[in-house]
């Protein structure tokens, strides 16, 4: 996923640091882990690379272990970027803004969990292997058109779905212990999340309705919200690197 941003980053002078979260690609499998086990393991790296204090770019499913470290690791982390970022979705209180796909999982995951593993081990051999062009084609049908134009550029496709690829292979239960993340407490209000966020949100989201990211904002205490007209959830980070990168760097 970081590829999404060399460009940006190279024009604007930034060094990016990409670590796989546990049982994701070639990182060691943590067995029933929680979000808050990652502020450790980023201080821990941030340590190593004799890092003091840093920007956090947070997109899509990245966006709650960034909330977490802000709020476990306030005196490192100098200010985030959430790019079409999660919710936490155990509070809300209407799941109608979640794309179908997710809200379905949701369901298995509450009423049949043993389902849902089988069903995770039944999908690795499809999604972690490299789709035939003509695939990728109908792929790109089944999203809206703003998505759907971005993703047509390879390097941007293969920067999202080759990092899918690489953690279906790696782990089926790193997988499915990082998806249960999602369904779970995060162990922290996000109101007491105080370092500076950008939000950034595309208004033709439909993995996170707009909605939901409205009532994210409204919660953090240090935010500012950009809604970006004719964005969605996968061409907002593509198209507009280089401004939330720039943006982020000037906080």
């Amino acid at each position: 996923m970081a590829e999404l941003t060399d460009k940006a980053a190279r024009h604007l002078g930034i060094r990016i640091i990409s670590p796989d979260r546990p049982g994701i690609s070639g990182s060691a499998f943590q067995p029933e882990r929680k979000l808050l086990d990652w502020p450790p393991i980023l201080r821990a790296v941030a340590d190593t690379l004799e890092i003091d204090r840093f920007y956090m770019l947070a997109i899509s499913g990245g966006a709650p272990y960034a909330y977490a470290a802000g709020w476990q690791m306030p005196e490192r982390v100098r200010a985030i970027a959430i790019v079409s970022g999660a919710p936490p979705i155990v509070d809300l209180a209407d799941q109608q803004g979640l794309l179908p796909l997710y809200r379905w999982m949701l369901a298995l995951y509450q009423k049949r969990p043993e389902l849902l593993r089988v069903l995770f081990y039944i999908a690795r051999p499809f999604v972690s292997m490299r789709l035939p062009i003509r695939w990728g084609r109908v792929l790109l049908r089944l999203l809206q058109p703003c998505d759907a134009e971005a993703l047509r550029d390879s390097t941007a496709f293969e920067a999202c779905f080759e990092s899918q690829r690489r953690a279906w292979r790696g782990s089926v239960a790193g997988v499915m212990t990082d998806a249960q993340i999602y369904a779970q407490p995060w162990g922290f209000p996000l109101e007491d999340v105080d370092v500076p966020i950008r939000l950034w949100h595309g208004r033709e989201d439909r993995s996170f309705s707009l909605r939901l990211a409205e009532e994210v904002a409204r919660r953090l205490p240090n935010c500012t919200a950009r809604y970006i007209d004719k964005a969605g959830h996968y061409s907002l980070p593509i198209r507009h690197m280089r401004e939330i990168l720039g943006d982020l760097i000037s906080l």
